[in-house]
């Protein structure tokens, strides 16, 4: 029988990352804490925590831990607040999976149509590399993962890549930059400041593609993981840098930057893989029906 006294000690130190922090809001001594810890992972037989530094970081069993955690405090959240005749007004979860390579304005407007449901829909979000979060939605711990690619093929898991869109690629820069780069696009790149995506995004191959096609050699001065990591340098003027052309208002608009120009010949593609060949979720379903009828009506091919 599993000791949810452990697991709240786990949940407090999982979430503030050092056992210290932990101690003082369970008003524990973190030696008494540590010692209890111990003996939770001796008893489950796992490793949940590594060191690094002075910061304790989860171990992939300890993710899937945590994972149980939240759900399970939920739970018993929604439990309390029903014993004391205030319960809430009953939300189905949606829990989705969020590819790190996706930029959080598209995922945003893609998910947001299932927040317009009639059934009212609680959404859980969770952000990670492609390959962990297939692991998650193959043991159905979520309902959909949103990713710039299909599932790669050979994965031992059960799931289908719905298309939900594509467009084109925008290049980006301030104001001061783009006056300093000669000539017009697409040849203002070449020597330019790039900051360009992380090789795990499936923009990184066709941009290097196109920039070898173009006989392009712009100075690549970062790359970057996170998207909106990398529009924050291109906003302080560090390079020019690439972004789906369907973020092109919202771009210009949060960072202050102007367009330099764009090409269809590199395409940003976007997918929801769920374990349903034919989607029947509802919330599924409207973020499908929503990223064709909206954001894609006039891009998709």
């Amino acid at each position: 029988m599993l000791n949810f006294k452990h697991l709240h000690y786990f949940f407090a130190v999982a979430k503030a990352g050092a056992v210290n922090r932990a101690a003082e809001k369970l008003h524990l001594t973190p030696q008494t804490l540590s010692g209890q810890l111990t003996l939770f992972e001796q008893r489950l037989g796992v490793s949940l925590f590594r060191r690094t530094g002075r910061r304790l970081e989860l171990t992939d069993t300890g993710r899937l831990v945590l994972s149980y955690a939240e759900e399970l405090f939920q739970v018993s959240a929604e439990l309390e607040e029903a014993l004391r005749g205030r319960p809430e007004e009953k939300a189905f979860p949606f829990r989705v999976g969020i590819a790190d390579v996706v930029p959080k304005s598209i995922a945003h407007r893609l998910l947001a149509p299932a927040l317009a449901l009639p059934e009212p829909v609680r959404l859980v979000c969770r952000e990670d590399r492609l390959d962990r979060l297939l692991g998650e939605l193959a043991v159905h711990r979520l309902d959909m993962v949103l990713a710039d690619s299909p599932m790669p093929p050979g994965m031992d898991v059960k799931g289908y890549s719905h298309p939900l869109g594509e467009c084109g690629v925008t290049f980006f820069a301030t104001p001061d930059l783009a006056a300093r780069l000669p000539g017009t696009f697409p040849e203002q790149l070449d020597g330019a400041p790039l900051l360009i995506p992380g090789e795990d995004s499936a923009l990184r191959a066709p941009l290097t593609r196109w920039l070898e096609r173009c006989n392009l050699r712009p100075r690549i001065v970062g790359e970057f993981d996170d998207s909106a990591l990398m529009k924050a340098f291109g906003k302080a003027g560090a390079g020019v840098f690439p972004a789906p052309s369907v973020t092109r208002q919202e771009v210009e608009s949060q960072y202050g930057v102007v367009m330099l120009g764009e090409t269809l010949e590199i395409r940003e593609r976007f997918y929801a893989i769920s374990v349903e060949r034919k989607i029947a979720h509802p919330a599924v379903r409207a973020v499908s029906e929503g990223a064709r009828a909206g954001m894609f009506a006039e891009k998709s091919e």
